[in-house]
C-alpha cells in the first residue's frame, strides 16, 4: 500500500494538472506496455509521486522522456542498462515494466531471467556487452575504476557513457523513490489502454 496519497486527476491543483497532462498526453499513440494510470486515472509507479513536487516532476520525466527518445543507446542496449538497475534495486515496478518492454526491444526469455537474477549473459553484441557491464558496475560499486572506465569508453565512446550513467542515475532514482513510498507494484493492465502506456 502506498504511504502517499493517491492523486485523482479530478482534485489536483493547476501545476499537478500540467504535470499529468505532459505525463499522459506526452506519451499518447504510443504502443500501450505497461499502464500508465489505473482504472480511476490515478498515475501508476514513480508518476504519481512526481505530483508532490509538480515542478521538479516535470524536469525528473522531461529528463526520462530524453532517456527514452533522445539517446544514441539502440533499445536492446537501453533495456539492458535498464533491467541492470532495477534488478540491483529489486524493484519490481521496473523489472516488470522493462521485462515487457525488453520483450518488445527483441531481449530473450532466456536474457530477461539472467537480467532478473542478476546473473551472468552471454551477448554476442560487443557494444550490448559493454553496456551491461558498466551498468552493472555503475549500480554496485559507482566508480568503474580505471580499467573499467578505458573498457567502456574504448567500446562506446564517452558520449554513450555519459548517456548510460544518466540512465542509471534515473531510474535507481525512480526505484529509490518506490522505495520509500512503497510503490513498486506495476497495476494490471486492464482492456481499456487509452491512457496507458510505457515508462
Amino acid at each position: 500500500m502506498s504511504r502517499i496519497p493517491r492523486f485523482h486527476p479530478d482534485d489536483l491543483d493547476e501545476s499537478q494538472r500540467r504535470l499529468y497532462a505532459a505525463i499522459v498526453e506526452g506519451r499518447a499513440g504510443i504502443t500501450p506496455v505497461v499502464p500508465l494510470t489505473d482504472d480511476e486515472g490515478v498515475l501508476t509507479g514513480p508518476f504519481n509521486a512526481m505530483l508532490l513536487s509538480p515542478e521538479l516532476g516535470m524536469a525528473l520525466q522531461e529528463l526520462g522522456t530524453a532517456i527514452r527518445h533522445r539517446s544514441a543507446l539502440l533499445p536492446r542496449a537501453r533495456e539492458l542498462a535498464i533491467l541492470a538497475v532495477a534488478a540491483h534495486w529489486q524493484c519490481q515496478f521496473e523489472l516488470d515494466a522493462h521485462a515487457l518492454i525488453g520483450a518488445q526491444v527483441g531481449l530473450t526469455a532466456v536474457e530477461l531471467d539472467a537480467l532478473r537474477g542478476g546473473s551472468e549473459l552471454q551477448l554476442y553484441d560487443n557494444e550490448e556487452a559493454a553496456t551491461l557491464t558498466i551498468a552493472r558496475t555503475l549500480v554496485r560499486t559507482a566508480d568503474p575504476g580505471a580499467s573499467d572506465y578505458d573498457a567502456a569508453a574504448s567500446m562506446l565512446g564517452p558520449s554513450k557513457l555519459f548517456e548510460i550513467s544518466t540512465l542509471v542515475g534515473y531510474y535507481s532514482l525512480l526505484a529509490l523513490q518506490m522505495r520509500i513510498f512503497d510503490m513498486s507494484q506495476p497495476p494490471e493492465p486492464s482492456a481499456d489502454a487509452s491512457s496507458r502506456t510505457r515508462q
